[in-house]
């Protein structure tokens, strides 16, 4: 029988949990961003773009494959994990969210990845503080989540049943679809995130669906087209910029 973790921090740094999404949802959301960029200027510094939350840094390789021309930096504040994406990206460094924040100067960064971290904050209002603080004015947020409206969790609660994405227990799966524990403590509906984001000091928040690419494989067709009505879609996409750009 597997130990129960004593704190969030070992839990994360157990190399069982898993630290990476789906690569298409990672080059959609890269997508996104290099369009709101716009293209690389002959001659102009590149973007500063930070993945924070970076896991074994799979997604932001993928990313980077997009996002040509930029320097992009993966975080995160598991050594594991850092290890892992140090073998695939050029620059991962170490930092956090709390604890005296990111290794970063204050409006230092052209853009934040930050795919699917928000769900497994304690403190999800400091964290966007704090990536509110390193982005430059006008900078854009690009943020992923799990979405607690997901076509199949209304089904799923009206039969009683817990939806997906949702936990009660670090040490197992109780009462809903699913066999592994991931540590979110945090869902957002469409509605919700967009509120949120615009309290916390991001304007022109806009968002897209995308598909889980753990939904069984006879309901993708419906996953996908779930994402052309964003508040049914699997996953979130928001893009925000920060207010004062």
């Amino acid at each position: 029988m597997t130990r129960p973790p004593a704190t969030l921090r070992d839990f994360y740094e157990n190399p069982a949990v898993p630290v990476a999404s789906g690569a298409a949802r990672s080059r959609r959301q890269a997508r996104l961003l290099a369009r709101a960029l716009g293209p690389v200027r002959t001659g102009a510094p590149p973007a500063t773009i930070l993945d924070i939350g970076c896991g074994d840094g799979s997604a932001a390789a993928v990313a980077a494959e997009v996002l040509t021309g930029h320097r992009l930096v993966g975080v995160d504040w598991s050594q594991d994990a850092l290890r892992r994406a140090r073998t695939r990206i050029p620059w991962a460094v170490r930092g956090e969210l709390a604890d005296g924040g990111l290794p970063f100067a204050t409006g230092s960064a052209d853009a934040v990845l930050f795919s699917e971290v928000i769900e497994h904050l304690v403190d999800p209002d400091a964290a966007l503080d704090e990536l509110r603080r390193v982005l430059r004015p006008g900078g854009h947020l690009m943020l992923s989540t799990p979405n607690l409206a997901a076509w199949y969790n209304r089904g799923l609660l009206l039969a009683g049943v817990q939806p997906v994405f949702s936990e009660v227990s670090m040490r197992g799966i109780h009462g809903r679809p699913g066999t592994q524990v991931v540590g979110h403590l945090r869902l957002y509906t469409a509605r919700a995130l967009r509120g949120f984001l615009a309290a916390s000091g991001f304007e022109a928040v806009r968002i897209a669906g995308a598909p889980y690419h753990d939904v069984p494989r006879p309901l993708r067709p419906l996953d996908r087209a779930a994402c052309r009505v964003p508040s049914l879609a699997s996953i979130l996409l928001a893009h925000a910029r920060r207010a004062g750009g």
